[in-house]
Formats: C-alpha cells, structure tokens, sequence
C-alpha cells in the first residue's frame, strides 16, 4: 500500500477514537485574539526565560512536534507567521497531554497560555489549554517545508502557501499592489466601477472571446476580452474620470506572461489624451514602487529595473529601427514589412495588412528587450482601432505602449471619439474578419449610438495587474503571481487513486 495512505489510516483511526470520546475534531469557531506576529514584536523587550502573566489566545496549523516525555514542544503558523508552543504534563493533566501527544503535523489548534522565552531566547507560548480546531487527513508532502515540484505548487496552491512563505509574501504584496492602485486614482477625483463580464459582443480589444450561453434569454454572450466600450460609455454618461479592476478573458495561450484569465487595471480621463496618460503612468508607477518596495528600483531576474522618471519614447518603427536593425524604408510597405518577417522567420498571416506585420516583428524582436521602463508610441491604425489618429498621420494613431522587464505593462491611446470614423474604423474590421482574422473588432452599434451622443476628447489606458505583480515579486512565470492558474486537468484516474 502507498505509504501515504497508510498514514491517512492512521490518521482516520485516531479521528474515530476522537469521535468515539466525544471530541468534536472539527469544532465551529475558537476565540482567536493574538497573531504571531503581534506576540513577537509586542513581546520584543521580554527578557530570556522571564515570564508574562498576561494570557495569549492562539490558533494556527501545527507545522512541527517533538515530544520529550512529560514536556512538548510545537510550532503553530497562522496569516502572519509562526511561534513556538510549550506544553507540560502536570500543566495541563494527563488525559489532555495524551490527546496532545496524539496530535499530527497540520493539524489546526488553539491555545490559551503565555508568555516567556526558552533558555535558547525563543519566544514561547506555555499553554495552559489547548482544542482541536481541524484534523488533518492527509499528511504534508514529505520535506513539505521545501516544496518545490511546479506541477504540484500550481496545481495545489494551498499545500504552496503552506510550505513556501515567500508564495504568501508575494500575494500579500500583490493585494498591497491593487490597494495601492486605489488610493492613487481615489486621490485624483476617479470613480471606481464595474462593467459587466458578460457582453452580448465581444469588444475593447483585438482578441478571441470565450463563448457561454444564456438558457433563458436563449442568447449567446461572450466573457469579456476587456472593459472599455462600457467605460466610455460611461464618458458619454458624465463620468470625467472612472477606473475598474477587474477580469479579462481572452481565448488565447498560455505561456509565462499570459494566462486565458487576467486581472486588469483600466481607467479613462475626460479632456486628456495619450501625453497626459504618458505623464501620470510616470506617476503611478513610481509610487506604486516606493510604497510597497520602500524604493524606485526593483530587482527581476537578477537585474535592476529602475522606475525613476522620465523614461524612454520611442515610435515603434524607429524602435524596430534602432533596437532590431530593420531598414526604415521596407517597413513602410506590405511587401518589405514581409520580407523582414521572413528574413527573421517572423510568422504572418496572409490576411494581415502592413500594420498587422510591422506590430508582429516588434513583438518578436524588440519588446522582450526592453527591460528598463520604456514607451512605445505611435502604432499602425490598424492595430488600434479604437484610437485617435495623428494630425496629419490617418495610418498612426496616438497610442502607447509601456514595457519593462521585457513585458507590455501598459497599453493606453487617446480614444476615437469620432463616430463616423469609428463606424469605418468596425466595417475595416469587420471585412478582416470575413477574410479570416478571428482577432479582429466586432461592429458595436450600441456603443457608435453612444458616440453619436457625443463623447469628450478623452484617453484610456489598461495595466496588466498580473504582469506588474511579477516585476514586485521577481516571479518568472505569470503563474507564480495568480493564485489559481489555468491548468490542463488531470486523468480522472490519477484522482480516483489519490482519493482516501
């Protein structure tokens, strides 16, 4: 028999000896009233050995024992760390020692006692009571305490936040991110909102939507591939300055910076355009760095990224230009945009237009190289849609990219406000389409009647929550960051044998 499932026996003997003694192993609630850290640094000044007479009252998951006869010593771990438990036989009784003694590791208890420290100067609860809160069944993954199989970790992220401390710090500071994103954007007059996830048309942005089904309407929906036309919506409605964080889908791969399932922060500006977004990003994310990180510069995959202000602009030709060595002159056509892909072995489609293969050999030459924050202006018409042309320039459009660590952090562009553009804009899109592009826009008739209401010159701009908590945390691989990822399921079988 596989051993764990005969420590899984054991540990159900044990529960029916529990049952069967009138312990309830699975109690409703315990009155917690001290954390593990708050008993550290409050009890900072006791001196070794010396005592306190003011009772503690813990809970947490039993994540060592070691028994000394008619002494125990244990660890608990709870949200805000760990602390050590003394437990005496003639303290608490012989019965209750013994039903101590029966505990297992991950075992979740309470404790009442207090304080003192070990002669070692380890911070120590002496308890004088302790209940039974959860027993485990199954036993922690053998050197649990290093766990390091990616499989398993992703794929069992409570037995990761168990065993690796620095996966729960990265989370917490993930959540410090998004709180931080907040009181930014709260202090600058933005409402926050939310949009909806089912949309009857899949808009936003260029990509393919998941497809679900409304029994009672009898309509087809589309989880969201982005928030936008609703947010400007809520432009035309009278919203200067809104912001929504929140999920977007998109049906696409999955490698270490793209997960199907991702959290974006999106925010429009009423009266701005791309240059007034350029200047609050630098704003944004500076902050964001010296409140969570205490510093503008933070350290991924073993290099500095510094957020100090003003960062790089560079059109995306003259960054093809300059950082891949294309000539300037073949980008301007079709035929030498494609010649460049093949000569780079940059795959295309034959449907896309020069704009579409100019914004692929930038995807594949230049943007995982830019590790120091840069912005990428001035994109194809084609690839923005929804953007505001260039005075003078139709083919560009006032839009930008951010990137660092070699991701995009940001897109962002002062928004078409122009509804017979727009019209024409969704007609282009929608004969690409026709012609194959499964990632072109979709025409929105409701959201060209907003337009024609009259929406004010405004930008928006879209973070990747996800991707900027990896630069935070120095997480390689976008699942690091999301606490449950999309994963390819398992065979039913390998969870039939898995089962008690």
């Amino acid at each position: 028999m596989d051993p764990q499932h005969i420590l899984m026996r054991e540990r159900l003997r044990k529960l029916a000896e529990l049952e069967s003694a009138g312990v309830d192993p699975y109690p409703p609630r315990f009155d917690v009233r001290h954390l593990a850290a708050d008993l550290h640094r409050e009890a900072a000044v006791l001196s070794e050995e010396g005592g306190s007479v003011v009772p503690v009252t813990i809970a947490g998951r039993v994540i060592s024992l070691r028994d000394h006869g008619k002494v125990s010593f244990a660890h608990l771990q709870d949200s805000s760390g760990k602390i050590q438990v003394y437990l005496s036989r003639d303290t608490v009784g012989p019965e209750s020692f013994e039903r101590w003694r029966d505990l297992d590791v991950g075992d979740h208890v309470g404790v009442e006692g207090s304080l003192f420290r070990t002669k070692t100067g380890e911070l120590t609860v002496r308890a004088r009571t302790f209940q039974l809160l959860s027993k485990s069944l199954r036993p922690l993954p053998e050197k649990w305490h290093g766990l390091t199989d990616v499989e398993t970790r992703y794929r069992q992220r409570y037995l990761d936040l168990i065993a690796n401390v620095q996966v729960a710090e990265a989370f917490k500071t993930r959540s410090r991110l998004i709180a931080e994103m907040r009181r930014f954007f709260d202090a600058r007059g933005f409402l926050e909102v939310e949009t909806p996830m089912m949309q009857p048309i899949a808009g936003g942005a260029m990509a393919r939507p998941f497809v679900t089904h409304h029994n009672a309407l009898h309509l087809t929906l589309y989880l969201r591939i982005a928030p936008e036309l609703y947010l400007k919506r809520l432009l035309v409605g009278g919203f200067d300055r809104v912001y929504e964080i929140n999920r977007s889908f998109r049906n696409e791969g999955i490698s270490t910076q793209h997960n199907p399932e991702f959290t974006m922060l999106e925010f429009y500006q009423a009266y701005a355009d791309y240059r007034d977004l350029m200047a609050l990003t630098e704003e944004l994310l500076p902050q964001l760095a010296k409140g969570i990180m205490g510093d503008l510069d933070v350290t991924y995959l073993g290099r500095r990224i510094s957020f100090a202000p003003p960062w790089p602009r560079l059109s995306l030709e003259d960054a093809l230009v300059e950082r891949a060595g294309l000539d300037a002159g073949a980008l301007k056509t079709e035929t030498g945009a494609r010649d460049m892909a093949a000569r780079h072995r940059v795959a295309v489609a034959p449907e896309w237009g020069r704009g579409k293969v100019v914004g692929e050999l930038f995807d594949a030459l230049v943007g995982p190289k830019l590790f120091q924050p840069t912005f990428i202006v001035d994109f194809p018409a084609e690839l923005s849609p929804l953007a505001k042309a260039k005075p003078g320039e139709p083919d560009v459009v006032q839009r930008f990219e951010l990137y660092a660590g070699g991701m995009e952090i940001a897109n962002a562009y002062s928004e078409l406000n122009d509804p017979r553009e727009q019209r024409a804009r969704f007609l282009e899109q929608s004969r690409r389409r026709e012609a194959g592009d499964l990632e072109a826009h979709t025409l929105d008739e409701d959201f060209l009647r907003a337009l024609e209401y009259g929406m004010p010159p405004a930008a928006g701009e879209g973070i990747g929550i996800d991707r900027l908590a990896m630069l935070f945390t120095d997480s390689p691989s976008i699942r690091d960051i999301i606490l449950f990822p999309l994963l390819k399921p398992r065979h039913g079988q390998e969870d039939a044998a898995d089962a008690v």
